[in-house]
C-alpha cells in the first residue's frame, strides 16, 4: 500500500455530489487535495482545455468525474484527452466515475484503462441522493415527476461512492479493479416515494412522465435545451430494466455492505432539506 502525501489529489467537480464527499474525506484523514471546478479557486472546466494543465501541475493522481454525463457525445474522446494528457504531465493513478447500463460510458472507461496510468472504474447506480439534491423541490412539494416508468433500481448512496473512490485514491490494492456499485434493494420510483412519505410523515407521488415531457421541464427550470434533451434521453435508457439487479461493488471494494434507502431518507430528513417554507 503507498501513501504518498507529497503531492496533491486532484479532484474534478468538487462541488459535485460525489466530489464534495471525496475531497472531505481525503482532506480529513491528511491527504492534500485540489478541488477543481467550474467557479472553485482551481478552475477547471471541460470546455476550456486551457485549464487542464494548470489544474494537473505537479499532481499524481486524480479523480475524474464528467458533466453532464459520460454518455453525452464525444465525452469518451475529452476524457481521453485528458487522460492523456495527464500522463503526460505525470499523473500515475486515474479514478473514474461511470455510469451503470451507459454503452457510450464504456468508451471513455477504455480510454482511462489504455492511458498509461493505473486506473480504477467506478460505475454506479442511479444517487439516493438525486432525491436530496437535484429533485429536492419536487420531493419537498410532494411530486416527484420522472421518466422512470415502473422499473426497479438498486438506488446508490453517495457516500458508499465516496467511500470507494477514497479507497481507491489512496490504496495500490483498487489498482486495475471495476466496481459496479449498487444499493442492496432494487426499489421503482413508486416504491422510493413511498420510503420518502414514511420519512416524511407527509405524501410523496410519482409520476411518470416522459423523455419529451421531463426534456420540457428541464428546459422550464434554466437548463440548456441540447442539455436537457440529452439527460432525459440519458433517463429513459438507464431506466428501461436494463440495471435492474444489484451487485457486490461496495463488498467488494469495502468490505461492508451499502446504505440502504430508508436509511437515506431518514438521515435526509434530519437535515431539513425537505421542509417546507415557514416549517421548523
Amino acid at each position: 500500500m503507498t501513501d504518498n502525501r507529497a503531492k496533491p489529489i486532484l479532484v474534478l467537480g468538487a462541488s459535485g455530489k460525489t466530489g464534495r464527499r471525496v475531497t472531505e474525506r481525503l482532506s480529513a484523514a491528511g491527504f492534500p487535495v485540489r478541488a477543481a471546478s467550474r467557479s472553485g479557486d482551481t478552475r477547471f472546466d471541460w470546455e476550456d482545455k486551457a485549464t487542464w494543465a494548470p489544474a494537473l501541475a505537479g499532481v499524481d493522481t486524480v479523480y475524474i468525474t464528467y458533466y453532464p454525463d459520460l454518455a453525452f457525445p464525444g465525452a469518451a474522446d475529452t476524457v481521453g484527452a485528458f487522460a492523456d494528457l495527464a500522463v503526460a504531465n505525470g499523473v500515475r493513478r486515474l479514478v473514474l466515475l461511470s455510469g451503470r447500463g451507459e454503452e457510450a460510458a464504456r468508451q471513455a472507461e477504455v480510454r482511462v484503462e489504455n492511458s498509461g496510468a493505473d486506473w480504477t472504474l467506478v460505475r454506479c447506480a442511479f444517487f439516493n441522493q438525486n432525491f436530496s439534491e437535484t429533485f429536492a423541490d419536487a420531493v419537498r412539494y410532494g411530486v416527484l415527476a420522472l421518466p422512470g416508468g415502473d422499473t426497479a433500481e438498486p438506488f446508490l448512496d453517495a457516500d458508499d461512492i465516496a467511500d470507494v473512490v477514497f479507497a481507491a485514491l489512496t490504496d495500490d490494492r483498487h489498482i486495475g479493479q471495476l466496481y459496479e456499485l449498487t444499493g442492496p434493494r432494487l426499489l421503482t420510483f413508486t416504491e422510493a416515494a413511498a420510503a420518502l412519505s414514511t420519512a416524511l410523515g407527509r405524501e410523496v407521488q410519482y409520476v411518470p412522465v416522459t423523455a419529451k415531457e421531463y426534456a420540457s421541464e428541464l428546459v422550464t427550470y434554466g437548463l440548456p435545451e441540447e442539455e436537457a434533451v440529452g439527460i432525459s434521453e440519458l433517463f429513459a435508457e438507464v431506466l428501461d430494466g436494463r440495471n435492474s439487479y444489484l451487485t457486490n461493488g461496495v463488498q467488494r471494494a469495502l468490505g461492508r455492505p451499502p446504505r440502504d434507502f430508508a436509511d437515506f431518507a431518514r438521515d435526509a430528513v434530519a437535515t431539513g432539506v425537505w421542509n417546507l417554507e415557514g416549517a421548523d
